[in-house]
């Protein structure tokens, strides 16, 4: 059937929108992408001259390998305890009612509203009133308050969305709770707990402000390494280790895509 003229109006409207939106979205990225390929030592757009030099610099400089080291230590413990532990409470809400469930629902998410700030100062705070070393395990326990909220949230829409007969046939078959848990309901439930964990694990490499509190010269993340190195220097490494950043995300997102489909992962099939 041949589309009317204001249906070709509104799918060129539409075209030039989504266009404009995400040509709005990239464009920063693009600016610094470009900044980065500058000699000179002074960040400036657009370049004068192009040059590899602060890529190397950024691969080079030690406080970046080693707060990169410690951000993915730091988010997959981080991520592991959040999703282990939300995916419980996340079931617990889900499947009993109990006196002070409401209260426990907002007290897991209370996360989402305290500014991560005040997360931050509040654990310094504590550990050292209780002479606890600013370890790296502080540092966890404190991406794993951040992060919890989103753990519990996507495990329980996808409980919510998850279809209990499938439990009551294997439980009518004579399967033991354990056993239908463990055969049924986790398999049925992988892709709210890999977006959960998923989730999880960005937000804690990402995180910035809290761990700024908690991190010494020896646990410091990647996130707070690149803060300490825009306060001395103004050369282009921080926009070549963006970029850098920006390609390995997307590359792992890539490979997550084709393992698990992301849309399946999302819940947005």
């Amino acid at each position: 059937m041949k589309k009317s003229l204001l249906d070709r109006a509104l799918d060129l409207s539409g075209a030039i929108l989504l266009t404009a939106i995400l040509g709005f979205v990239l464009l920063p990225f693009l600016v610094v992408a470009i900044a980065s390929f500058n000699d000179g030592a002074i960040l400036s757009f657009p370049p004068r001259a192009w040059s590899l030099r602060w890529y190397a610099n950024a691969f080079q400089y030690r406080d970046f390998g080693a707060g990169l080291i410690n951000s993915l230590k730091v988010a997959a413990l981080g991520a592991s305890i959040a999703l282990i532990a939300g995916a419980g409470f996340a079931y617990v809400l889900d499947r009993y009612r109990f006196a002070g469930k409401t209260a426990l629902n907002a007290v897991l998410m209370s996360p989402l509203i305290i500014p991560n700030f005040t997360i931050g100062l509040g654990l310094l705070i504590l550990s050292a009133a209780a002479a606890l070393p600013r370890s790296l395990w502080l540092v966890v326990a404190t991406h794993v308050i951040i992060v919890f909220p989103f753990v519990v949230r996507s495990v329980y829409v996808s409980l919510k969305n998850f279809e209990r007969r499938y439990e009551q046939a294997a439980e009518s078959l004579g399967g033991a709770p354990l056993h239908v848990l463990l055969t049924i309901t986790l398999p049925l439930l992988v892709p709210g707990l890999v977006s959960g964990g998923l989730f999880a694990a960005i937000l804690s490499f990402n995180e910035f402000t809290a761990s700024l509190f908690v991190v010494n010269q020896s646990t410091q993340t990647l996130p707070v390494a690149m803060y300490n190195y825009v306060r001395e220097y103004a050369d282009p490494t921080l926009a070549a280790l963006s970029v850098v950043y920006v390609a390995v995300v997307a590359v792992i997102l890539l490979i997550i895509h084709k393992l698990f489909r992301l849309e399946k992962v999302l819940n947005v099939e």
